[in-house]
């Protein structure tokens, strides 16, 4: 279980992440949603380990990950977005690397490295050099450093982004598959993907947590609403009194047809009532189309510029709300480019401070040897 407790990030003044605060569940798949700059990856970052909050803390399996960031992150597995990956060793001595540096006890590397090669599909190139890998298998071999230790949970920096149509499907069948055996929070821009693969949904907007909720629940805030689409050639009038006992509808004119909208509320698919109706009025109809409620229209009722903000949200958001996502795009550029040398350390497992160069210099020779 991850605790985020009042977490704030402060770039020269300006909060990345503001008193941010939610609770992620044993065992279960979490999607974390945001418009760009909306703090997503400094989150991530900072549950990691790879960050400092500015406030707030973070709880990880019961340990604090400033407290006791060793024992935090021997429970945790980080991918970030661009997997770090070494291109002059074979995929067995990158993983291997990262079971070093996760602290699995020696005696138990090969069988550790073993289970991730298997449970990743990896053992068909698991003695090539990673540089002569696809995107693909390259995503896969991040995933094994991640898993390599067992951890409990998985912390996934959009996980799927640069793959093709079929990579894609792989990596979600996969995530889906680990989700049975840890907690796992990934982070994507593919609404569909996270519907499909999440059990709740964590939406975050300019620093804050706008929502947290299942995505059936989510579909529903909008009032579960859902809307049936007529298109007739019969005129506005007569459509207009076959469809009153269904609510009030909107129309246009599209084609020389006329095209008739009626809002739903509730579950009920009444395509099928409609259409008898329309058959009972001796109304020709061409088609009756039915829409439910997206989590893109919720996704974009929530981040959109004025939207209102959770219930969980402290009072002070009209002053966070007048920073801007430009700015919240601009701290976390900052934050990417200060880090950058850094990053394939904290996501193997390392200290943030400490420099990876001599460590690299061995598995590196040992390729070549």
């Amino acid at each position: 279980m991850i605790e985020v407790r009042n977490l704030t990030k402060r770039y020269a003044g300006h909060a990345a992440v503001s008193d941010l605060s939610f609770t992620v569940k044993e065992g279960q798949v979490y999607g974390f949603l945001g418009p760009n700059g909306a703090g997503k990856s400094t989150t991530m970052n900072i549950m990691a380990g790879y960050l400092s909050p500015s406030e707030g803390e973070v709880i990880i399996n019961g340990y604090d990950i400033l407290e006791e960031p060793e024992k935090a992150k021997a429970t945790i597995g980080y991918l970030p977005e661009i997997p770090p990956v070494y291109d002059d060793l074979t995929v067995e001595e990158c993983i291997t690397f990262a079971a070093e540096l996760k602290g699995v006890p020696k005696k138990e590397v090969k069988a550790a490295v073993a289970k991730a090669v298997e449970e990743l599909e990896l053992g068909e190139v698991r003695k090539r050099l990673v540089r002569n890998l696809s995107k693909g298998f390259r995503q896969r071999v991040g995933f094994a450093q991640a898993l390599v230790n067992d951890p409990d949970t998985l912390i996934l920096d959009e996980p799927t982004v640069g793959l093709d149509p079929k990579q894609i499907r792989e990596i979600r069948h996969l995530i889906k598959e680990l989700g049975k055996k840890h907690t796992v929070i990934l982070s994507s821009h593919i609404l569909s993907e996270v519907s499909e693969i999440c059990d709740e949904i964590l939406i975050i907007s300019k620093g804050k947590l706008v929502a947290l909720d299942t995505p059936e629940n989510l579909e529903k805030r909008l009032g579960g609403s859902s809307e049936v689409t007529v298109v007739s050639p019969a005129g506005e009038k007569e459509l207009s009194k076959a469809l009153a006992p269904f609510g009030e509808a909107s129309f246009s004119k599209e084609g020389g047809l006329t095209k008739a909208q009626v809002a739903v509320t509730g579950e009920e698919d009444l395509r099928d009532a409609i259409c008898r109706k329309l058959i009972e009025e001796k109304c020709l109809y061409y088609s009756v189309s039915y829409a439910k409620t997206s989590l893109e229209d919720v996704f974009l009722a929530l981040t959109s510029d004025g939207a209102e903000a959770a219930p969980l949200d402290s009072d002070d958001d009209a002053a966070e709300g007048a920073e801007g996502e430009a700015q919240d795009a601009a701290g976390e550029a900052a934050e990417a480019a200060s880090l950058e040398n850094d990053s394939d350390n904290a996501a193997l497992g390392g200290e943030p401070e400490a420099a990876l160069g001599g460590d690299e210099a061995s598995p590196s020779e040992e390729a070549g040897q």
